[in-house]
């Protein structure tokens, strides 16, 4: 790996980890910086799953405050993020690659799309504010089903945990973000494990990431909350959109 490819996933890391500790969009500006560099589809989902758990430990850091009181909640949200990312792991593990590869720009495209038709985390907040405390079995099981494509693919599965966390909590934005990154960081970590033993990393471009990725999360919850939120996802799901067209004839072409 040459010093510009270094250089390029330590920024693409950081810029990855700030929009993905608030906004779960991590992987659509950090998985292009991987294929940019050469590597194969597969090969760059695992190494980028690996390296993301970095950018939870940054960002879980900087969030502690707003974890204050939600132990009950994350003991059982984070069990359903284990289960799920460790299912999400087995079946990418029994995907062929050529078969990933080609569901890649599906799930770009899909991801970009959901950002896209989104409301803001404000509304969220506001409609959820008005069914407080609603804890209930289906928020475990939609957690376990959010993990399964985090623990598989991950582009955009921060912003349909948190939608879903705002929606029914009840709880205000900072503090619901806060609870995505430690569920989501945990089943990132069990799929990453799997990973580590059963499939092929590229460590040379999962180390400058990771940094990149651990500097962005301890930036995130206190950079990013000042920068337009609507503007910032609709940014990055055009080039979303634009990144799965390219893939997509590459993959079909």
């Amino acid at each position: 790996m040459s010093a510009i490819e270094f250089l390029l996933l330590v920024l693409a890391g950081i810029g990855a980890g700030l929009v993905g500790s608030v906004a779960g969009l991590a992987s659509l500006i950090s998985y292009p910086a991987l294929l940019a560099t050469g590597l194969p589809p597969l090969t760059a989902n695992v190494t980028n799953t690996v390296a993301l758990v970095l950018n939870s430990v940054g960002s879980v850091s900087a969030s502690r405050p707003e974890l204050t009181g939600q132990r009950s909640r994350l003991r059982r949200l984070g069990a359903a993020g284990l289960l799920g990312g460790a299912t999400g792991a087995v079946l990418l593990l029994l995907t062929p690659s050529s078969a990933f590869e080609k569901l890649v720009p599906f799930l770009i495209a899909g991801a970009s799309a959901a950002i896209l038709v989104q409301r803001s985390p404000r509304e969220l907040a506001a409609e959820g504010a008005a069914h407080p405390h609603r804890d209930h079995g289906g928020l475990a099981v939609g957690t376990f089903a959010v993990s399964i494509y985090g623990g598989y693919f991950g582009a955009a599965a921060g912003v349909l945990m948190l939608a879903m966390f705002l929606l029914v909590t009840g709880e205000g934005v900072p503090r619901s973000n806060a609870l995505k990154n430690v569920v989501l960081g945990m089943a990132n970590s069990v799929a990453a494990v799997g990973y580590i033993f059963l499939a092929h990393v590229a460590w040379l471009a999962a180390l400058p990431l990771a940094l990149g990725f651990f500097l962005g999360g301890r930036l995130g919850p206190t950079v990013v909350r000042r920068v337009p939120q609507t503007a910032l996802r609709r940014v990055i799901a055009v080039l979303g959109l634009g990144l799965a067209v390219y893939l997509g004839i590459g993959a079909f072409g």
